[in-house]
């Protein structure tokens, strides 16, 4: 199994789906873990569940409150190693439906708040020369999605500040990359109609939807060791369904 004791890792939307799996699956590792959400009581709740060490509120779209927020686990902590940027949204609608605030949400928190989490890793883990970053892109964002314009918009954005980020931050000693899970059978996919899931289950070779665990391992092999070569990749975990 990999082997994190010692490391200091901050779960960004850790609440459920697919962010609680992968603090769940850090504290496995041996990772001291905290995670994040918007509401305080649920991530404190969360943080029990997955074995994290602290569950904090925080709003990603708030670049301040990212900034003070990551300076203060690196500080109780002594460092920061490992930061998954997994707060995000997703809200379908169709071009001729697609309101203004709905692109100023989703562009906001997946693509704005993105971009402060890896920032705020960033400045952190340049103290010590070392870290891993996994950002949460989709294979929407890649390959688009009817209805889902805005999200796919925002998801290609996300893939491309970790290649950016990587390009940049490697002299650091500081990986970026990212996973683009397919469907995966979360809150977020739990309003799909049941044909559209058959649907995608008999277009995916491996025959079934993800799980959020299935990302969860992915996200932890990057942020380990065994990844100590990979940078500026966008892996994708979808059981072939772009194939």
């Amino acid at each position: 199994m990999t082997d994190l004791s010692g490391r200091v890792a901050l779960v960004t939307g850790g609440t459920r789906g697919i962010g609680l799996a992968t603090a769940k699956a850090l504290a496995e590792a041996g990772a001291t873990v905290v995670l994040t959400g918007r509401d305080e009581s649920r991530a404190k709740e969360a943080a029990a569940a997955a074995g994290a060490s602290a569950g904090l509120a925080l709003d990603v779209t708030d670049a301040k409150a990212v900034s003070t927020l990551v300076r203060g686990v690196a500080k109780e902590h002594g460092k920061l190693d490992i930061v998954v940027a997994n707060a995000g949204i997703m809200e379908d609608a169709l071009l001729g439906m697609i309101k203004e605030d709905l692109v100023d949400t989703t562009l906001s928190t997946n693509v704005a708040g993105t971009l402060h989490t890896v920032q705020a890793a960033a400045r952190a883990m340049m103290r010590k020369k070392t870290g891993a970053i996994v950002v949460l892109a989709s294979i929407v964002g890649e390959y688009g999605s009817a209805g889902q314009t805005v999200y796919a918009a925002s998801k290609a954005a996300v893939a491309n500040i970790a290649r950016s980020a990587a390009k940049e931050l490697g002299r650091s000693g500081i990986r970026v990359n990212a996973v683009a899970p397919g469907v995966i059978d979360t809150d977020l996919t739990a309003g799909l109609a049941e044909d559209a899931k058959a649907d995608n289950i008999a277009r995916t070779p491996l025959g079934r939807l993800g799980a959020a665990e299935d990302v969860a391992k992915a996200i932890r092999f990057l942020v380990s060791d065994e990844a100590s070569f990979v940078t500026g990749q966008v892996l994708g975990v979808d059981g072939g369904l772009v194939l």
